[in-house]
Formats: structure tokens, C-alpha cells, sequence
């Protein structure tokens, strides 16, 4: 059985900056069956993060190879229908995520994934099928 992990932004920029030599690592000893994705909203925040750093066409250039080593997931009607229902039962429990890592929260949830990060808060979220850090030298 395959296993899907989707990265969450703070993974996926130690990625592209080379500040975790563990997360690279186990990024490149990925088996057989084991895939690496982003969601279309992390894509979008660290387009955003390219956009205000000044140094923009270098960093583009890093993260288009990047983005040839995983998938993005797109964000459609089966994340919304997962964020809804996710955000009320936080929201219930007062236990709230940022806008965004909510959206990719819902985004693993509804795609199976492991959620790959770095964020502590993400261990709220009993929905998740996990949480993974791989920046284990951070």
C-alpha cells in the first residue's frame, strides 16, 4: 500500500533554504510506495514568500525544481467539504489553526496524507491520519 505525506509549508521551505539536512534526507529515502506532495495552498504561500523577499527569480528557479520532485495537490470541492466540518470541531474544542494551515490540514485529511511539519499545533487536529516531523535537527 502506498503512502501519500504532504508537506507543510515550514517543510517545505527548510527543503528549498537547505536548513534541515534531516528533512532532505529523509525526503531523498523515500521507498517505494511512498510519495511526497505540497497543496496548492502551501505552493501559494511560498509564491507569496518569493514575491516580498526581493530576490524573487532565484528563489523561483529553486522552487520550479522543486516542484518537479512533488506533486502539488489541488485544492477542490472534497478539501472544502473537509475544511468546514474540521474548522467547526476546532473551533468547538478552542482549538484553532492559522487560516491557512487549517486549509492544509483539511487538505490531508481528505487526500489520506501524513502531514509532514514542523508545527507543533498541528497535534490538535485528531482528524489527521498523522503528524510527522522530519526536521528532527531543528
Amino acid at each position: 500500500m502506498s503512502q501519500l505525506y504532504m508537506l507543510d509549508t515550514n517543510m517545505a521551505s527548510y527543503l528549498l533554504k537547505g536548513k534541515s539536512p534531516a528533512t532532505r534526507q529523509r525526503m531523498l529515502s523515500l521507498q517505494v510506495g511512498e510519495l511526497a506532495c505540497i497543496s496548492a495552498v502551501t505552493e501559494a504561500e511560498m509564491l507569496y514568500g518569493i514575491a516580498k523577499s526581493g530576490i524573487g527569480e532565484q528563489r523561483m528557479r529553486l522552487l520550479n525544481w522543486f516542484l518537479l520532485l512533488v506533486a502539488v495537490q489541488p485544492w477542490g470541492r472534497e478539501e472544502a467539504a473537509a475544511y468546514g466540518p474540521l474548522r467547526a470541531r476546532q473551533e468547538a474544542m478552542g482549538k484553532t489553526l492559522g487560516p491557512l494551515d487549517m486549509q492544509i490540514a483539511a487538505h490531508a485529511i481528505s487526500l489520506g496524507a501524513v502531514l509532514v511539519t514542523n508545527d507543533k499545533a498541528f497535534h490538535q487536529v485528531p482528524d489527521l491520519v498523522g503528524v510527522d516531523n522530519w526536521a528532527t535537527d531543528l
